[in-house]
């Protein structure tokens, strides 16, 4: 029917004197490529199914005699056994033992490489020092100021307070302790000459106190200095009356509340059952990887037996289109590969001079703060942008030999990959030149790297479809680019934000792929087990989004390129 519009066509635009209707032309180009990839498609399964029907035949016939009777039955029923059991050549039970085996050594391996950062977390009942506003009473022999609070801290660590010093030197000594009841937790004494106007001074504990929780707590403070040469703990007058608070001002009960902080950490349950979880999650991978090789038994490959054949099929396929885009991106440079190095230290060097003069952050190893967020960034924009065009650029090899189609964005994925690990070398020499110290918490930061190449994959499926069907994708993807950055926290702090642009940052999943990158390298330790879930969420719903729009709309990709 569609050859026989398409030859009525043509006769109408010979037979009308030129005239034709280009819609219904190019509908009939369109149909007819498709029918063309349709062919193409059966032909190279139908050549595949002979080839391999052929082999078996003549291995049948070296090793059977089938000039008896009964003979032709006999033959196609040990033909259809012989390519049942055809299967390609690799040991499936090898590789899922070693993925299992591979479980393993990453479970042993995180526990410890992770540290205290899998068992404890900043206490969110931590009270913060409110502003100072006034002076208590000069804290002289004979006189003290106490203040009650109830601890919501699982492991209190330190108990801090700020000081008046009425701008003049003085002399004594001051102590801090702290009770729950009449029990004494803690008690320490310092040198007033030492302390400064609106310094702090902070009692620590050799161990952290637990069992705190609820808990009534007395912070009391008391010095041997004379009048006229003695300090002054600082007060919030407008504070509002919180439960269990109260200020005693040498035996006077007074509104507000004393310049102080407690700190402390919380329990993670993660961390308390980490072996339970680690054990349940390993049974659960055993059950699937055997569910699997069953199915890959019965002839009905799961979505994991199907990748990792496609892997062992198109491998070489894979390594040279990534070789590809790797050596094009750098073809004809002079510098050549020694610009995946330039390129951040030119954009940090560039950035650092107008953000730390201009705006004056004040953030700690802000070199190294800045190179982590461009490093990240930089990764993110350029696979994501080579994926855009990736099936759009292969158009000629897409339409004339059948690869899935899924390989062009994915090696540009992969090839980007290689530039971010090259990048990584000059994160960490300016780490160490900043005087940072490489701790294990550096490999955790391969992680990341894993989630982040997912997220782009899914993102690069969804951007590579929507470029074949509509091309203005290209230049709205730049302008996105642009806004996605200053979304991004590279070049500043999150606290500087309002609290509405600050929850619209902290929904952006590159704001926890360069967190957890600058937690391991400028903190040395291991990010917190939430982060590690919500890079690995964030992952993979980019990616199930990106592979479900691809394959939904890939057969149409032939009718538009």
């Amino acid at each position: 029917m569609i050859i026989r519009e398409c030859a009525f066509n043509k006769m109408g635009a010979t037979g009308n004197g030129g005239a034709k209707n280009d819609k219904t032309a190019m509908l009939c180009h369109r149909e007819m490529a498709g029918l063309l990839d349709f062919a193409h498609k059966v032909w190279y399964a139908t050549v595949g199914v002979l080839a391999q029907t052929h082999r078996a035949y003549f291995g049948l016939c070296r090793n059977n005699n089938y000039e008896t009777i009964g003979a032709p039955r006999r033959f196609l029923k040990d033909l259809t056994m012989t390519l049942a059991k055809d299967k390609p050549q690799f040991d499936l039970k090898r590789v899922f033992a070693l993925c299992f085996a591979v479980y393993a050594v990453l479970i042993i391996a995180f526990y410890f490489l992770a540290g205290e950062q899998l068992h404890f977390r900043r206490s969110r009942g931590e009270v913060t020092m409110p502003a100072a506003e006034a002076g208590t009473i000069e804290l002289v022999q004979g006189t003290y100021v106490q203040q009650t609070f109830t601890a919501k801290i699982q492991r209190l660590e330190s108990v801090s307070v700020q000081w008046g010093t009425y701008y003049r030197a003085n002399a004594g000594t001051v102590t801090m302790a702290l009770y729950r009841g009449e029990e004494l937790l803690g008690q320490q004494t310092f040198d007033a000459a030492t302390i400064t106007e609106g310094g702090v001074t902070t009692l620590t504990f050799d161990t952290p106190l637990e069992g705190l929780v609820g808990a009534p707590l007395t912070l009391r403070l008391w010095a041997d200095s004379a009048p006229g040469s003695a300090v002054s703990p600082m007060m919030n007058t407008s504070a509002p009356q919180t439960e269990g608070f109260a200020l005693d001002l040498n035996g006077v009960v007074t509104a507000g509340t004393l310049c102080f902080s407690a700190s402390g950490e919380d329990y993670i349950w993660t961390g308390l059952h980490y072996w339970e979880f680690a054990v349940a999650f390993g049974l659960l991978l055993a059950a699937y990887l055997f569910w699997s090789y069953k199915r890959w038994q019965q002839g009905k490959p799961s979505a994991l037996v199907k990748a990792v054949v496609a892997v062992q099929k198109y491998r070489f396929l894979i390594k040279q289109l990534v070789d590809r885009d790797f050596k094009a991106k750098y073809k004809r440079s002079v510098l050549g590969v020694f610009w995946s190095f330039l390129n951040p230290l030119l954009n940090m060097a560039v950035q650092y001079v107008v953000f730390s003069n201009l705006f004056k952050f004040d953030i700690p190893n802000f070199p190294v703060y800045l190179l982590c967020g461009n490093v990240i960034f930089s990764y993110f924009s350029e696979s994501c942008g080579m994926a855009l065009t990736s099936i759009v650029g292969n158009a000629s090899l897409i339409t004339k030999v059948y690869v899935p189609k899924y390989i062009y964005p994915l090696t540009r994925i992969l090839s980007s990959l290689i530039n971010l690990l090259i990048s990584m070398i000059p994160l960490i020499a300016v780490a160490l030149i900043s005087g940072l110290l490489p701790t294990p918490a550096y490999i955790l930061s391969l992680y990341v790297f894993v989630c982040l190449a997912l997220f782009c994959l899914g993102m690069g499926l969804l951007l590579a479809a929507a470029m074949v069907f509509f091309r203005d994708v290209q230049f709205l993807w730049g302008v996105l680019t642009t806004i996605w950055m200053y979304l991004t926290p590279i070049f500043y702090p999150v606290s500087i934000l309002p609290e509405g642009i600050r929850g619209i940052v902290e929904a952006n999943p590159l704001y926890y792929y360069v967190t957890f990158v600058r937690t391991c390298i400028i903190e040395g330790v291991s990010p917190e087990p939430t982060m590690y879930a919500q890079c690995l969420l964030y992952a993979i719903a980019a990616l199930v989004v990106g592979a479900w729009v691809f394959k939904r709309n890939q057969d149409k990709f032939v009718l538009y390129l």
